[in-house]
């Protein structure tokens, strides 16, 4: 049964008017120059400095950061693509989850502050995070490294794993997807079925957000919609997705391609969750949490 703080979730968002900036074009285009003039923070909170150490970098002009377990030594690598639509910031809470990880991994997170749309798009974005993880399995080998993303960030993960397969590279030890966006057509019937009950996101202001993102690119380009790509030779992925998400209806259109192509795929879908739930406070991303630890760290 879906404990009480993840079935008050759905109250918050609905009472903080979270739909309101996807319920519309206008509405979603007029929030992205509202947050242009005045951007965000990415820098990572100061509370996470009990657990981790925090490094930042600058790679080819991008804002990096390393976050590294304290005191010991930090064998694996995962690149973690925080979500927001590609037009908004990292957040708090992608930060506490990187911080937990890095703790339960025994991992060195690397964070890319990646350039949102459209100050940059989809076809410059991609091959540069994709090069970031090629450089993490030549420094420690690719079962050591592992790429994780949330929403519009699981969509880039899944678009750089097939980038790095593209290029010959051994699959990567791990790739989680927490309710990741892999079809940016939203033309799947399966998002107005579900719509209405979801409480934070609508198909008018995703779709015109994922219009910028891609730029020049096609809807169904694999870069931006990887689940029209080529899934084999992939490595394990773990994937976990509510059934009051309008992407709930991706990733299960995903979970039955990934059966037809005998990838290992470690589903989790739980009814009643809404987007991003492993993210929230909530007993059942704790949970997830636990799942990841175990996806990241156990040999294949």
């Amino acid at each position: 049964m879906a404990s009480l703080a993840s079935r008050l979730m759905p109250v918050v968002m609905t009472a903080r008017g979270s739909k309101k900036r996807f319920s519309s074009v206008d509405a979603t285009l007029a929030n992205l120059k509202q947050l242009q003039s005045r951007p965000a923070s990415s820098a990572p909170p100061s509370q996470i400095n009990k657990i981790v150490d925090v490094s930042l970098h600058t790679v080819n002009g991008w804002m990096v950061y390393k976050i590294s377990p304290r005191d010991i030594t930090a064998p694996r690598r995962a690149l973690y693509l925080h979500g927001g639509c590609y037009v908004y910031e990292i957040a708090l809470q992608h930060w506490l989850l990187i911080a937990k990880l890095a703790v339960s991994t025994s991992a060195t997170f690397v964070v890319p502050i990646y350039p949102l749309a459209p100050t940059e798009t989809a076809s410059s974005i991609v091959p540069r995070v994709t090069e970031m993880a090629a450089e993490l399995i030549d420094e420690v080998g690719a079962d050591l490294v592992s790429i994780l993303g949330d929403s519009a960030g699981g969509g880039m993960a899944l678009a750089v794993a097939m980038q790095l397969r593209d290029r010959g590279l051994p699959a990567l030890h791990q790739t989680v997807l927490i309710s990741p966006w892999l079809d940016i057509s939203g033309t799947d019937p399966a998002l107005a079925a579900i719509a209405p009950r979801d409480p934070w996101l609508a198909i008018p202001g995703t779709h015109a957000v994922g219009a910028i993102y891609r730029g020049e690119l096609a809807e169904n380009d694999p870069i931006v919609s990887p689940i029209y790509g080529d899934l084999t030779g992939l490595g394990p992925i773990t994937m976990f997705s509510g059934t009051r998400d309008i992407l709930n209806a991706d990733a299960r259109r995903f979970a039955r391609k990934a059966r037809d192509a005998g990838l290992s795929l470690d589903y989790h879908q739980l009814p009643g969750m809404i987007h991003v739930y492993p993210l929230l406070p909530i007993p059942e991303a704790t949970e997830a949490q636990r799942i990841i630890t175990r996806a990241m760290t156990r040999r294949n």
